[in-house]
């Protein structure tokens, strides 16, 4: 007989939650401790809800639940933020099997563990549809948050990593067919990849976002090393909802405009196979890739782009409130068909 929720009781999934949890949990709410004196906290929140951020069609338990962590802690990466804490709250209707929750809590601890952090605190409700709401914490120094709003005339834009791949994974867990377009071997990362191998490592950019820490580190690297202004010289934000919408928000926020070089940004070659005449809307629109999207002067840019392998100048900020050829009505916005 299948263990579910309901036979499990509310005392029996706290005992399976407690287990992937710090030390610090286990009373009515956990002591975090106090920030660096230096530091300010940053905290973010998302939901994931079954059928709309997830399915069974497309994503394994495990993937679930480091997805649900992986797309907070990439918020914390965008602010220039280290995590220092996560709690996550589940709703979960009777007849959800056990396995089903334990393996969140793997691929959440799983992502945790891979980035240095843990699971704090967290609830469970009775719900009718799978939930998981997450809060992530971090800190970051009080001169060094990156915001949206900041972006300058003169900065360039950068993107830390190529884009559409989400997208292109995506595509092949919904249609099996698309396997037969990608019959070439074609690098992904440092890897010379082929067939199944191949299909299984585009999924992963789907089913396993990488928060982009390592491009903050390289970024507070170069900086420590140089004199720059008291004034941080860095904005941006994440590319989860769309590298377009990224652009758009960034230039909203700062009352500015934007050139983007459309024509020399990279597509991969997995992504021109499956999509076709639409490769450059899927790496504009397609969305949930979770690289960063950072405006910063030339002479700090091309340090970063240097070390950062990947990464890419795609634009410059400018004066006015145009983005140059930006079609904004295949960008991602909640609460619209």
């Amino acid at each position: 007989m299948t263990s579910t929720v309901k036979s499990l009781g509310e005392q029996g999934l706290l005992k399976i939650f407690r287990q992937y949890c710090s030390a610090v949990v286990g009373d009515d709410a956990a002591p975090m401790g106090a920030t660096l004196p230096d530091r300010q906290m940053v905290v973010t929140t998302d939901m994931l809800i079954d059928g709309v951020h997830f399915s069974d069609r497309t994503t394994s338990p495990e993937d679930v639940g480091w997805r649900a962590a992986a797309v907070n802690l990439s918020d914390l990466a965008a602010m220039g933020a280290k995590p220092w804490g996560l709690v996550m709250s589940v709703g979960l209707p009777p007849d959800t099997e056990i396995a089903w929750i334990e393996g969140v809590y793997r691929g959440f601890s799983e992502c945790l563990q891979t980035y240095g952090t843990e699971l704090v605190g967290g609830d469970t409700v009775r719900s009718p549809v799978r939930t998981l709401s997450v809060t992530a914490f971090g800190q970051v120094p009080k001169t060094q948050v990156i915001q949206r709003h900041k972006a300058r005339v003169g900065d360039v834009i950068v993107m830390t990593g190529l884009h559409g791949l989400s997208k292109a994974g995506l595509e092949l867990l919904l249609k099996e067919e698309l396997k037969e377009e990608l019959l070439a071997p074609m690098r992904i990362g440092n890897r010379i990849l082929a067939g199944e191998d191949l299909v299984q490592a585009i999924c992963h950019y789907h089913q396993r976002p990488i928060p982009r820490f390592d491009a903050i580190a390289i970024l507070h690297k170069i900086l420590n090393q140089q004199n720059h202004p008291t004034d941080f010289p860095v904005s941006g934000m994440d590319s989860s909802d769309g590298l377009a919408d990224a652009i758009a928000q960034i230039c909203r926020a700062s009352k500015v405009g934007a050139k983007i070089h459309w024509r020399s940004l990279p597509i991969h070659r997995a992504v021109r196979a499956l999509a076709g005449d639409h490769a450059l809307d899927w790496v504009l629109y397609g969305g949930e890739d979770f690289e960063l999207v950072l405006c910063m002067p030339l002479s700090l840019a091309e340090k970063f782009v240097n070390q950062l392998s990947g990464a890419v100048i795609i634009g410059e900020i400018i004066d006015g409130d145009r983005i140059d050829g930006l079609e904004m009505r295949s960008a991602f916005q909640h609460f619209q068909p």
